[in-house]
């Protein structure tokens, strides 16, 4: 499912037009970026938690010259953490 076929699903759900729901899921998608921006976890009680993981730095190898050790910088990664419900629904 891509973001237009997203959009078009709430629209029918919520009955909402399709502008609207688009705003909607813009307003939504941007407060979590806001939210994981400033570090905070965004959860969302039996759907699942977004937050952000901290990633040391390490060492690597270099695909193309595998006897080439490169240094990879330390970084942060969002990370989403399905929950309870969310999982039952999947494994039904």
């Amino acid at each position: 499912m891509n973001k237009a076929e997203l959009v078009t699903n709430i629209a029918e759900k919520s009955g909402l037009t399709k502008k609207d729901a688009e705003s909607a899921l813009n307003a939504f998608m941007e407060a979590v970026q806001e939210a994981l921006s400033k570090e905070e976890k965004v959860q969302l009680v039996g759907f699942g938690t977004f937050e952000v993981r901290h990633r040391k730095a390490r060492e690597g190898r270099n695909p193309r010259n595998p006897e080439e050790v490169i240094q990879i910088p330390a970084s942060k990664a969002p990370v989403f953490r399905a929950g309870k419900s969310l999982k039952e629904a999947v494994n039904k």
